[in-house]
């Protein structure tokens, strides 16, 4: 099935919500590289939600936009990388952060990429370091996370599964 935006593949099965007026929504990618690692990257101190903590790509859906050309955005946003697949839904949860924008619905995709996965482009001001996490280094992902947190670690931990 082919995508909204031009070649974008979404894989047969794959479900894309489609967020009603007035919902917030964020939307996440996990990439995983040809040795089946997961591709993190570590958000800014600076930053208002889950600063200095290990995060996936990915981020607010814009006013009109549709949750693949958010997550399109995103991508080429946060690693320089184009989004090629969508290759299966990993999560939909609902969360409200302590940034005052209340509830928000998040989405998350294990996709494909085309760049280079050895340099990715990080967005400046946003993102500190990255790393490619096999299953053996998880246990990382809980870094300045407080005991109960363990939402981007079992995301990534599914990945790999599903690889």
């Amino acid at each position: 099935m082919s995508t909204d935006l031009p070649s974008v593949t979404v894989d047969e099965g794959v479900t894309v919500p489609v967020p009603r007026d007035g919902e917030v929504w964020a939307v996440g990618a996990v990439v995983l590289d040809g040795e089946g690692r997961a591709f993190v990257q570590r958000r800014s101190p600076e930053r208002r939600l889950f600063a200095d903590c290990w995060d996936v790509v990915g981020g607010h859906v814009e006013p009109g936009e549709s949750l693949l050309a958010a997550l399109a955005r995103e991508v080429a946003e946060e690693t320089g990388w184009r989004l090629r697949r969508v290759r299966e839904l990993l999560d939909t949860s609902t969360w409200t952060g302590d940034d005052g924008r209340g509830l928000r619905h998040e989405v998350d995709f294990l996709v494909e990429v085309d760049g280079d996965p050895a340099h990715p482009v990080l967005e400046r001001g946003k993102h500190t370091e990255f790393a490619w996490i096999g299953p053996s280094e998880l246990p990382r992902l809980r870094e300045n996370r407080p005991p109960q947190d363990a939402f981007i670690h079992d995301l990534v931990a599914r990945a790999l599964r599903v690889r």
